[in-house]
């Protein structure tokens, strides 16, 4: 396939991973099976056809309502799809190949996991070791970053988050972070090695500046207790930096 053409692909076949991640997101807290029985409405139930499961044309052409029963559409799906879209065309402009594949992999298991923590505040530890285990696998394929800086940002990641979560609790008796979050980081270094784990925490923490401030703008309450997704925070920010990061290795080269 052209060069050219391989970010097309990647949107292509983002919206079609986008669509599965989309069902996942919200089956699997409902401990409803992912990939039995067939798509239905989950007002009225009527099992859905073909042409209605076509990522983001089906909801525009239904303007995001139920044939049959007319309740509207959540949202969520159609904006999964496009998000997954924009990854897959992203790293397959920034990496036209495997290594654009892998980077396109690790942009949809962190929209994944985004998603699930900001709806439901869930790091499932299944799906972070997946991340983390890709991770590690990709850095026997491409030589950057190396395999050695991977594993040190597994243990670093996981290991600096874990030490400032025992230090909260221990002063302030209760928990700050949640149990994945470490992990979450360090499946991140996995990826991303060592040296970017700053990073990732100083885009985090921006990126939960600007969350508090649209709260505040919204007229909701900000206290020291609020709770932000720090695992979403951490995608968020995780993705851009793989970009950023294979930009300057190709450039390198």
């Amino acid at each position: 396939m052209p060069a050219f053409l391989l970010p097309i692909f990647g949107i292509i076949l983002g919206l079609i991973i986008g669509s599965f991640l989309a069902t996942l997101i919200l089956r699997w807290p409902e401990g409803r099976s992912v990939i039995a029985g067939r798509s239905s409405c989950d007002a009225c139930g009527r099992q859905l056809r073909a042409w209605e499961l076509i990522p983001v044309v089906s909801f525009v052409i239904q303007a995001g309502k139920c044939r049959q029963c007319g309740t509207m559409i959540a949202t969520d799906h159609m904006a999964i799809e496009i998000a997954a879209a924009l990854i897959g065309g992203l790293a397959l402009f920034a990496a036209p190949g495997f290594d654009g594949l892998a980077g396109a992999i690790f942009g949809w298991l962190l929209l994944t996991l985004a998603a699930l923590d900001v709806k439901h505040h869930w790091l499932p530890d299944g799906l972070t070791m997946i991340l983390a285990g890709s991770g590690l696998m990709a850095g026997l394929l491409f030589d950057f970053p190396t395999l050695q800086d991977r594993l040190i940002g597994g243990i670093a990641g996981f290991a600096a988050l874990a030490m400032i979560a025992a230090l909260y609790k221990s002063i302030r008796k209760r928990d700050g972070l949640g149990g994945g979050d470490p992990k979450m980081l360090g499946a991140i270094g996995c990826w991303l090695g060592w040296q970017a784990l700053p990073l990732v925490l100083l885009g985090a923490s921006l990126i939960g500046i600007l969350v508090a401030l649209s709260w505040r703008l919204r007229g909701k309450s900000v206290t020291v207790d609020s709770m932000l997704p720090l695992g979403s925070l951490m995608a968020i920010a995780a993705f851009p930096l793989w970009l950023y990061q294979t930009a300057g290795a190709g450039l390198a080269y």
